[in-house]
């Protein structure tokens, strides 16, 4: 017999959620029109910034963020991160030390997210799926330094919804090609040796050198046109 199910009342009591479950509803709605009001206040030309919580003040990581957030308001941008520490803090101090938009997008975690005091614009999220609709509806750029499971996460995230057709497609840069071409060679070899990908989906990412790099590429993108396939509608 499964242990696990051998307390078959411990397994029934898991059911006891389901009656919350229709206001949780409400709960989500909530944050997704709080966010939309918030987000739809700002100006257009926002980028997403994505990195770990952990990079350190006078890492490369760091002060490449920082760098990359005064260079997107100077060129005419806005920032958004998850608005948590590390390269997320060092990109909004950037944005905001240049006087531009510098937007967080809170979730509530049990460690490491304490919101940065570098937000012109921060929101509160319970729900991680809501947060990726409001980076992925409001972001007309991503810019991905090295990270964690939720950097993964987020870019894996953000190219499978360019791939499906869900958004239109974005410029997403990767920046730090010692740590992401190890990232690129696995997609490369693995992912399209195995014709589990197509080959045109490789153009859906760059990676680059520093952020410098990368706010140029996005200059570039959105002054000569993104190539790729566009939908009626978006997120």
């Amino acid at each position: 017999m499964n242990d696990s199910c051998d307390n078959r009342t411990q397994c029934a009591n898991n059911r006891d959620f389901f009656p919350a479950d229709s206001w949780r509803i409400l709960r989500i709605m909530a944050e997704f029109v709080e966010s939309f009001d918030s987000m739809g206040r700002l100006p257009e030309q926002l980028v997403a910034v994505f990195g770990s919580a952990r990079s350190k003040p006078g890492t490369t990581a760091y002060d490449e963020a920082y760098s990359t957030g005064e260079l997107l308001v100077r060129n005419g941008y806005g920032v958004i991160t998850g608005g948590g520490g590390g390269i997320m803090g060092a990109a909004n101090r950037g944005a905001h030390s240049a006087g531009g938009v510098s937007v967080g997008l809170n979730i509530e975690l049990p460690m490491e997210q304490h919101p940065n005091p570098f937000q012109t614009t921060a929101l509160s999220f319970r729900y991680f799926f809501v947060r990726k609709v409001c980076f992925l509806k409001y972001a007309v750029g991503i810019v991905i330094f090295p990270g964690g499971f939720g950097t993964l996460d987020e870019c894996a995230e953000v190219l499978t919804m360019m791939q499906t057709r869900k958004i239109n497609p974005i410029p997403v840069v990767l920046v730090g090609r010692k740590f992401w071409n190890g990232f690129s060679s696995w997609v490369k070899h693995a992912m399209l040796g195995d014709e589990l990908i197509s080959e045109t989906d490789l153009d859906m990412f760059k990676i680059v050198d520093s952020g410098e790099d990368a706010v140029k590429y996005l200059c570039e993108c959105h002054r000569f046109g993104f190539h790729g396939t566009v939908i009626d509608d978006k997120i």
